[in-house]
């Protein structure tokens, strides 16, 4: 147990020996660093103590596949877990610091673009709340997804220098690093395949402790940097004057790992990507496997051991690397290989749309990664064989379920072929899965298809983000929530009790105060914190319609010019997201909000009763701000396109009544919180699919026979936003002639939605009634129950606490 007297007399050692400087000389980032480096160190001895008792009594460890870690900051919840925050605050008000402003220096690590990473981080965090021996595998990008600045109204992208103050989190492994190999010739020598004449680089990975909350147990997140072999650059071709040449090998090997999601529109970005995903799979298998060959276990009983867990469909490589280690390096053959392979490996399926299903063009696959395809080609083979053979498929059924057809690799079809389970993230989602876009696979193999509904580790999303709220909610119900969050029901109990509802009242209003000043700060906005705080906060994608949102705000200011004095509830409209820098449309949505944000905002004609902000730049860091002081939280997908969401539930845990429709998890935090506690509108899963079924939708007749609609279309391009009449042609095109999110045929339903959203708010007592059923019945969708359920129905792991 480390004492106040301990910490801080190892603070100041470390704060000297880190910087070279007194206390008193010191910056804020010597102030970090040395504090950061400091939790590292106390977690150390208990990060080999984890590894050496999972290795001591051979358990079963899990190996999560990941392209995206969206882990944000680690100081606040490394002090968390490790139970010294307080101690921490204690020593640094002693010594005149202020921890937060401490932990603002922390760069966010921005390894993710949404939920995918997010939802990676948070199930790293739960294994190690749990003591599941379970480790993250990806990448160390050398520059997150991009920097968002918003200039003139459009998003302008800066690389993300997350590393320029270095990483104090993590440790450079360079003894365990390997080499992956690229091109090169497939030869048969001695009975088993190898390649020949690669270009090799050298994966060294970088190890970040996980800890887990308070037990002890600290897991591993690795990520693979990409090195040439040859660290230096070509002397002898600098000598002649050949300066950039002499540095090409280097630079083209570093690229590997340099951006997340590069631009694919060209080829040089599409074998980019294959590079990055065959690069981390290829590396985390082979340290997997000579890190399991040191147990002295059979590797023909790896399943028993290890788990290989596919996190959507960037690691599907995993199968066939797999294969090729066991078949060409431990000289298994076939059979035996695969079955080994089947039963290790384990998919989670994150998508319907079909530009998320990635396909491979076969000449770039087979060039790139001749072995890879090989085999591949192989599995395809005796794939469709099965599919003739004991299925009876037809060659059309045959063709459409193939892994390899119409010149493409497809990679999702490959991770449910070698996969013993392949599972949903929502219930809604699984079965939409199971009975229209994998149906096939389903009909054949469903003892594979299992649902796993998606969760947030409240640790960081309600004790880190928001210390007010869980300080009340545990001086009602004692802390046993933190242990097991479904406790959180019992705030049901003083649902009725007003001292109670003032609290958490008064809690809501400190956060909205707060992020009120965050904005005044960064965007120069003064706005209202009695005003209802209606947050859209998630990636923009035309599914996620932003679009209906900002032109249902048109719409209200259309009705506050035509009559300013309406008894209208106050609102602050609050966008935060970033557009794929290659996605003309979403980022012509971003300039569309913030135009409209410039036209509302500073007309007095509406004397102040709307408000649009659009916070730029949305990470970790700024969820953790703008989370706890929402009022509304826009989850408004078209109907079957959302997979799950789990900002929807971030929003819920801190106390934010959901507007939403029926798609992803929206259906499982209906069920929880009752018709009374959600905001519902919008087409249903059946009606959805009927429209896209019938072909018969059609835009004219809606928007002839609604005013409200026909007017803001008409806004976007007669130059009442004051932009060139151009501007937003392409947003009037989608929506007017191929509306194939039904924006148009959504928005009677939301406008009305939004109705009630005013008329509940100006309740007060049936608000605060809404918001404490949201938080009471969150604990459901804590990542330490989807964890529970992964480990018992997919990895078949055990806790190893300490």
């Amino acid at each position: 147990m480390i004492t106040k007297k301990q910490f801080k007399e190892d603070y100041l050692k470390k704060l000297t020996a880190k910087s070279g400087r007194t206390i008193e000389e010191a910056s804020r980032w010597d102030q970090y660093h040395a504090l950061a480096s400091l939790v590292r160190e106390y977690a150390t001895d208990d990060w080999i103590d984890t590894n050496n008792r999972y290795d001591d009594k051979a358990s079963k460890q899990v190996f999560y596949f990941s392209i995206e870690f969206l882990t944000g900051k680690f100081l606040m919840n490394n002090l968390i877990n490790s139970g010294l925050k307080i101690i921490a605050e204690e020593v640094l008000d002693d010594l005149g610091i202020d921890l937060e402003d401490v932990a603002s220096i922390e760069k966010d690590q921005g390894l993710g673009n949404g939920g995918l990473g997010r939802l990676a981080a948070c199930f790293l965090d739960s294994m190690a709340a749990l003591s599941i021996p379970g480790h993250g595998c990806g990448i160390r990008y050398n520059y997150g997804l991009f920097e968002q600045k918003i200039i003139n109204g459009y998003q302008v992208e800066f690389p993300d220098r997350w590393l320029n103050n270095r990483n104090v989190w993590e440790v450079k492994k360079s003894d365990k690093a390997v080499e992956v190999h690229y091109y090169g010739e497939v030869q048969l020598k001695e009975g088993r395949y190898c390649l020949k004449n690669t270009t090799p680089v050298l994966a060294v990975p970088y190890d970040t402790p996980v800890v887990g909350y308070k037990n002890g147990t600290v897991n591993t997140l690795r990520l693979w940097s990409a090195q040439a072999i040859n660290k230096e650059f070509d002397y002898s071709t600098f000598s002649r004057g050949e300066y950039m040449d002499a540095f090409k090998k280097k630079y083209d090997v570093e690229s590997i790992t340099q951006v997340l999601y590069p631009n694919d529109s060209y080829d040089e970005g599409k074998i980019l990507r294959l590079k990055q995903e065959y690069f981390f799979v290829s590396a985390g298998l082979q340290g997997i496997v000579r890190s399991f060959r040191k147990l002295n276990k059979p590797l023909d009983r790896l399943y028993d051991y290890i788990s290989i867990h596919i996190n959507d469909t960037h690691p599907s490589m995993a199968i066939p690397e797999l294969m090729r280690i066991l078949m060409d390096n431990e000289g298994f053959g076939w059979d035996e290989a695969w079955s080994i392979v089947l039963k290790t490996c384990s998919y989670t399926n994150h998508t319907i749309l079909s530009e998320a299903l990635e396909r491979w063009p076969i000449e770039m696959f087979s060039r790139l990664l001749p072995r890879i395809y090989m085999i591949i080609e192989e599995i395809n083979k005796r794939f469709c064989l099965e599919l003739f053979e004991v299925y009876h498929k037809t060659q059309e059924q045959v063709s459409k379920m193939a892994i390899i057809g119409s010149g493409e690799v497809r990679m999702a079809h490959l991770a449910i072929v070698g996969s013993h389970s392949i599972n949903g993230v929502a219930r809604l989602h699984t079965e939409i899965l199971k009975n229209k876009e994998l149906k096939d696979f389903y009909d054949i193999m469903p003892n594979k298809f299992n649902n796993k509904t998606n969760g947030i580790t409240h640790r960081r999303w309600l004790i880190n983000c928001n210390p007010r709220l869980s300080e009340v909610i545990t001086k009602y119900i004692g802390d046993y929530w933190i242990g097991d969050p479904q406790r959180l029901r019992e705030l049901m109990n003083y649902i009725d009790d007003q001292k109670f509802k003032d609290e958490i009242d008064s809690v809501k209003q400190k956060n909205k105060e707060a992020l009120a000043a965050y904005i005044l700060e960064h965007n120069d906005i003064v706005v209202n914190p009695m005003s209802i705080f209606d947050v859209h906060a998630k990636r923009l994608h035309e599914y996620k319609r932003q679009t209906l949102n900002i032109l249902h705000i048109m719409y209200l200011y259309n009705r506050l010019l035509k009559n300013p004095d309406e008894d209208f509830v106050p609102r602050t409209f609050i966008f935060a997201a970033k557009a794929a820098p290659s996605y003309y449309m979403a980022k012509q949505t971003i300039k569309l909000i913030n135009t409209v944000a410039d036209v509302v905002n500073n007309d007095t004609r509406i004397k102040d009763k709307i408000k649009v902000v659009f916070l730029e730049n949305y990470s970790v860091s700024l969820a953790e701000i703008l989370i706890p002081a929402a009022d509304v939280s826009e989850q408004i997908s078209t109907t079957t396109k959302e997979a799950s969401g789990t900002g929807n539930m971030k929003f819920m845990m801190n106390g934010a009544v959901t507007i939403a429709t029926l798609d992803g998890a929206n259906v499982e935090i209906h069920e929880q919180v009752g018709d009374d506690n959600i905001v519902l509108f919008g087409l249903t899963e059946e009606e959805v699919y009927e429209l896209y079924e019938k072909h018969e939708y059609k835009t004219c007749h809606i928007i002839e026979n609604d005013d409200r609609i026909k007017e803001v279309l008409e806004q976007l391009t007669n130059g009442f936003l004051g932009e060139d009449r151009e501007e937003f042609q392409i947003i009037y095109d989608s929506v007017v002639y191929n509306d194939e999110y039904f924006v148009l045929k959504d928005f009677d339903s939301y406008a009305k939605a939004q109705e009630r959203i005013g008329e509940y708010y100006s309740d007060e007592a049936l608000w605060l009634k809404m918001v404490i059923t949201n938080i009471a019945h969150s604990g459901v969708f804590s990542s330490d129950k989807t964890i529970q359920e992964y480990a018992s129905g997919i990895w078949e792991v055990d806790r190893v606490p300490k």
